[in-house]
């Protein structure tokens, strides 16, 4: 099960292996802020509560828009973020503005 949280409130949803937390928000009409989901513009900033070993390590474009603090804290970029193995993820939308 995959918890999407925002300002709005939260949705639980299944998982699907492949897809970014973005994917997952924006199939499940989850009101998720994003603009470029190349990893540049981190609108789609989030902090990974529960479930960071489901998913695949951060990318290229993640470690060079976030601090390596941040990446150790658990924030992710929800475009760049793919969920590789299902069970228990509890994300929340984290943007900078």
């Amino acid at each position: 099960m995959l918890v999407l949280k925002t300002r709005k409130g939260q949705k639980e949803v299944a998982v699907d292996t492949g897809l970014t937390l973005l994917d997952h928000a924006l199939k499940e009409n989850v009101e998720w802020g994003f603009s470029c989901t190349r990893g540049t513009c981190a609108r789609c900033r989030c902090y990974v509560a529960e479930g960071r070993e489901l998913l695949a390590l951060p990318t290229e474009a993640e470690e060079d828009r976030l601090e390596p603090e941040e990446l150790e804290q658990g924030f992710r970029l929800a475009c760049q973020c793919v969920v590789r193995q299902e069970g228990n993820i509890s994300v929340t939308h984290k943007p900078y503005f």
